[in-house]
């Protein structure tokens, strides 16, 4: 069980520093105009690539596979540590481990959300929109 949560743990900080990091790094990286003209678009970016795909897509959809999976993975926990608890038998290391798994799954669902408002909130600075 400790692997579970070293894994949980582990996605949700992942999740979280990429996307705030990864929007930053590939825009500090290469001009607005390179990555623009290499998927296809304008310079400007206010033309459609020609492909259909832009920077911004493609790291909105990233970030939202790995929310998807980071999310799953919570609610899959929230699940196990209601399990936990109902069999705990009133043995108090066993509630209490029970209880630290629902609240460990909890606060893994609100770095999700958290990180998808600071994605969609920096997408929107580097894109203009």
């Amino acid at each position: 069980m400790k692997h579970i949560r070293t894994i949980v743990a582990a996605l949700v900080v992942f999740m979280s520093l990429s996307g705030v990091l990864l929007p930053m790094v590939v825009h500090a990286d290469t001009p607005k105009s390179d990555v623009c003209n290499a998927l296809g678009g304008g310079a400007d970016c206010t033309t459609q690539p020609k492909n259909g795909v832009s920077l911004d897509h493609v790291i909105t959809v990233v970030i939202n596979l790995f929310s998807v999976v980071v999310s799953i993975v919570s609610v899959i926990m929230i699940m196990v540590g209601g399990f936990k608890y109902v069999t705990s038998g009133g043995e108090s290391s066993a509630i209490t481990s029970a209880k630290n798994t629902i609240m460990y799954a909890v606060i893994g669902l609100v770095v999700v959300a958290f990180a998808q408002i600071i994605v969609q909130f920096v997408l929107g600075k580097v894109t203009g929109k």
